[in-house]
C-alpha cells in the first residue's frame, strides 16, 4: 500500500478507493478488521477528518461495518459488492466513452478489438 495520494480527486476518496483496493485484492478479508482512523492517520499523515469520511462512505454503503469499542470490520460480501460497482463504473467511464469516440473517429469494432488485444501482455503501471 503506497501513501502517495494524486491531485485529481479529493484524498479522501482515495484513502476509499485504497481501501476497497486492498478488499478487492484479499489484502482485507471478510470479516476481518480493518486498519483503524488512527492507522490510516499515521501511514497518510493526513487529517483525522479526511481519513474518517473516506471510511464513513465504505461504512454508510454496507462495505465496512463498526463494533463498538472494538473496530471497524470487513463486511460480508464486501468485495463481490465493491466488483460490482468498479464493473459499472468501468462500463460507464471508460467503455462508453471509448465507443463514443470511436464512433466519431469511425474506428470499427473489429478494430477496437484489435486495439485491445495489441495491448495484452503490456504492463502500464
Amino acid at each position: 500500500m503506497t501513501n502517495k495520494f494524486k491531485s485529481d480527486k479529493p484524498i479522501y476518496l482515495q484513502v476509499r478507493e485504497k481501501i476497497e483496493d486492498q478488499i478487492i485484492n484479499y489484502e482485507l478479508k471478510e470479516g476481518e478488521k480493518a486498519p483503524s482512523t488512527s492507522q490510516l492517520v499515521n501511514f497518510y499523515k493526513i487529517n483525522h477528518l479526511t481519513v474518517a469520511k473516506g471510511v464513513n462512505h465504505l461504512v454508510d454503503e454496507g462495505i465496512l461495518y463498526r463494533k463498538r469499542g472494538i473496530g471497524t470490520f470487513v463486511a460480508e460480501g464486501a468485495r463481490d459488492i465493491l466488483l460490482q460497482q468498479r464493473k459499472e463504473n468501468f462500463f460507464e467511464d471508460h467503455v462508453m466513452n471509448l465507443v463514443h469516440e470511436a464512433k466519431k473517429l469511425g474506428i470499427t469494432e473489429n478494430e477496437i478489438i484489435t486495439y485491445i488485444q495489441s495491448t495484452e501482455g503490456r504492463d502500464e503501471s
